[in-house]
């Protein structure tokens, strides 16, 4: 074959290359497009033109219904709740398991793989099975109604977290800590000093996850917040749907498209850590 034909042959492997990968792109990325079109449909036509992309007139009227919230309360309310809970929760599950990572990937202590099994065993625990223990707990401590079993539990680590963060200590050379410890620092300091910054790639990871988990989550603020005030978006746009009488459809996915911009900005801005952090474990040789 000559070079003229390899390089035509390469051009068109290339082009049908990208346009299945574009292929599936869009189709994966479709439910996306759906709600976010949808958002400014009418909420009578949105299930009746399912098949229609692009809306024959745009409502921008169900993004100011939307926000209008309910109760009293306006979604404003609701961002505020979900971010509180979602960074206080996020910082105390990456601290933590960072923590107890390093503890288990650095220390000898009696019982350490004992331990790190019954960590790792928690991972395959459905929330099914705490779900009622747990909230006996909360409720005897009167912490119901709060924001405190959605976000104290996660100052304790996080199975997941644990595992991934040990990978990344694992594949630091000991003898940084020893050199450390011959400069005099101590435990706490080789933790702070580097430990932490050699891990960075997947604090930023675990951060994203736990993050984008808290702001998610739909049924431990079901089950432990009553009040409006203290709705989270997941609650928030469930109370659109209303069986007994006609739901908003358009002012729930415009708020939809609204509680999405938050994820979609921390992907864009971390794609890179995040990458990083899935991809390498420890430092590179």
């Amino acid at each position: 074959m000559t070079h003229m034909g390899m390089k035509k042959q390469r051009m068109i492997s290339s082009v049908v290359y990208h346009l299945l990968v574009a292929a599936f792109g869009f189709i994966m990325i479709y439910p996306l497009l759906w709600m976010v079109m949808s958002s400014f449909k009418e909420s009578s036509t949105i299930f009746r033109e399912a098949h229609r992309l692009i809306p024959e007139s745009f409502h921008f009227e169900n993004y100011t219904n939307g926000w209008r919230g309910f109760g009293g309360y306006t979604f404003g309310t609701f961002f505020k709740n979900s971010f509180i809970i979602s960074v206080t929760a996020s910082i105390g599950a990456v601290l933590s398991s960072a923590i107890i990572a390093f503890g288990f990937a650095r220390l000898r202590f009696p019982g350490r793989n004992i331990w790190f099994t019954c960590v790792m065993m928690t991972m395959m625990l459905p929330f099914q099975v705490v779900m009622i223990p747990q909230f006996l707990i909360f409720q005897q401590l009167n912490w119901i109604n709060t924001m405190l079993p959605i976000t104290v539990p996660y100052f304790f680590g996080q199975a997941f977290f644990i595992f991934q963060n040990m990978q990344f200590i694992r594949g630091i050379p000991m003898e940084l800590d020893e050199s450390a410890r011959i400069d005099g620092c101590s435990y706490y300091g080789i933790f702070v000093w580097i430990i932490l910054p050699l891990i960075k790639p997947s604090i930023i990871t675990t951060s994203i996850f736990s993050f984008m988990w808290r702001w998610d989550d739909f049924f431990g603020a079901l089950l432990y917040l009553n009040s409006p005030s203290k709705y989270t978006l997941s609650i928030a746009l469930k109370m659109f749907s209303d069986p007994s009488a006609q739901s908003d459809w358009g002012a729930m996915f415009a708020m939809s498209t609204l509680s999405i911009i938050p994820i979609l900005v921390i992907f864009l801005i971390f794609q890179k850590n995040l990458t990083d952090g899935i991809a390498t474990e420890g430092l590179k040789e």
